[in-house]
């Protein structure tokens, strides 16, 4: 069958009466890989996106296959391991997406600097090695302050020590989803499209054998069954795990937000992708990188409670990045009328993966739109008694996310998660693609 919406509905009724041996919620970079890997192993395989292929987090990122460099401080060499080796992979089996594009880190002499001249030799060594590049012609370097401001006039030459430079790639994160997609396709997976996943079904002793699926264009509703069902929706999965009614699994997500912005690359003029720390001394690192005739800049690092499939660039996410860039380019001069675009993307973080001490905690204090959370639903209890299970579980997870919060998200690591329930569901969560800084 050819890859096509016209197609849909075909593979839709053929879905609805089939039992497969793979069962996949979420079509993403992480969901799509699963498929790619089940599919061509011979299994029978459906996977269900609720939106479009990518919509979410696989299409929001900083649009690099960016290794992660700054964990090695944090001491992650296991996540910084794995991105580096699945980059080469990638770039590998898809030269056409992953382009070798070195990236500038310049070193600042301040309070709360992640990296100094030192380190960072240490750390792109290490790096280099994990990439397996060392003896190369991508090989790391150091520059001095003064070949660091022939390369970028522009930047902030008080407390530059200097620099390095070090081996990243620029990628198409959305693409790179979508020829996986085609592959496991290819390889006799069906891949359906706005179809949401709204219930979890379970045989006769409980076990989980496939889910309840809303059609978003027609609202119709099917069932599609299969032996076993896995869950890799990312920040949603929480979401999905609530439909599970025969397990009460706790919520393990943190999601945070990150926000990039578009300016004319007139207006900020950079020859290669540039990654440096804010400056702020709040654990944080800002790439800005060229793309074409644009230049765009971020990314920020914010626990997120909103609408998931709709996250939005807020005015104070606006005035941290402007106020970052310009101190770090202080003729660039950008102003919020210079800005020509922007996007916001969500990390799937996990809240029991901890974090790095180098730069301390938040203060575990509830956030404003918790509190409001445990007030509707405490009005909601009022007025009808039934409610009081809303209460209690809006009160677990505003305890919940004040727990989480005593780690700084930028801290939080990027580990992945395997678990499998009591009756079967399984949730692949958490992960750092190396598209997603």
């Amino acid at each position: 069958m050819t890859f096509s919406h016209k197609d849909r509905k075909q593979t839709i009724q053929e879905a609805a009466k089939t039992t497969y041996d793979v069962l996949i919620i979420g079509g993403g970079i992480t969901g799509a890989g699963v498929a790619v890997q089940t599919a061509a192993a011979g299994m029978k395989t459906v996977l269900l996106e609720m939106q479009d292929f990518a919509e979410g987090t696989s299409s929001r990122s900083t649009k690099l296959v960016h290794g992660g460099i700054r964990y090695l401080k944090t001491f992650d060499v296991e996540v910084v391991a794995d991105t580096v080796r699945e980059r080469a992979i990638v770039q590998q089996i898809a030269p056409h997406i992953p382009k070798p594009d070195p990236m500038l880190l310049p070193i600042y002499d301040e309070p709360g600097a992640t990296f100094s001249l030192f380190s960072v030799k240490v750390a792109m060594d290490l790096y280099d090695r994990l990439a397996n590049v060392t003896g190369s012609k991508y090989e790391n370097y150091l520059l001095t302050k003064e070949e660091v401001l022939e390369r970028e006039p522009q930047l902030q030459a008080e407390n530059l020590v200097g620099g390095g430079v070090y081996l990243d790639f620029r990628n198409n994160d959305a693409r790179l989803v979508i020829e996986n997609i085609k592959r496991a396709q290819a390889d006799g997976a069906a891949m359906i499209s706005k179809a949401k996943v709204v219930g979890i079904l379970h045989d006769e002793q409980g076990i989980i054998n496939g889910v309840e699926v809303e059609d978003q264009l027609t609202n119709e509703r099917f069932e599609v069954h299969a032996k076993v069902v896995i869950n890799t929706t990312g920040p949603w999965s929480d979401i999905v795990r609530q439909l599970d009614k025969n397990d009460e699994l706790p919520p393990q997500m943190r999601p945070t937000k990150g926000v990039h912005l578009v300016v004319d690359r007139e207006k900020l003029k950079v020859p290669q992708p540039t990654y440096f720390d804010t400056g702020k001394n709040d654990g944080r690192m800002v790439f800005v990188v060229p793309r074409e005739n644009k230049t765009y800049f971020g990314t920020t690092d914010t626990d997120y409670t909103g609408d998931f499939a709709h996250p939005t660039v807020t005015q104070e996410d606006v005035d941290y990045l402007l106020t970052i860039v310009n101190e770090r380019f202080p003729h660039a001069q950008i102003t919020l009328d210079d800005i020509e675009a922007s996007w916001a993307g969500l990390r799937p973080l996990i809240v029991n993966n901890g974090g790095s001490d180098y730069n301390g905690g938040g203060k575990g204090k509830l956030s404003d739109e918790s509190f409001e959370q445990i007030v509707e639903s405490v009005k909601e209890y009022l007025e009808d008694e039934r409610q009081r299970p809303v209460v209690e579980k809006a009160v677990k997870q505003a305890q919940e996310r004040v727990e989480a919060s005593k780690v700084d998200p930028s801290q939080v690591s990027r580990g992945s998660s395997l678990e499998r329930s009591k009756d079967g569901l399984l949730t692949l969560a958490g992960g750092k693609s190396p598209t997603i800084a």
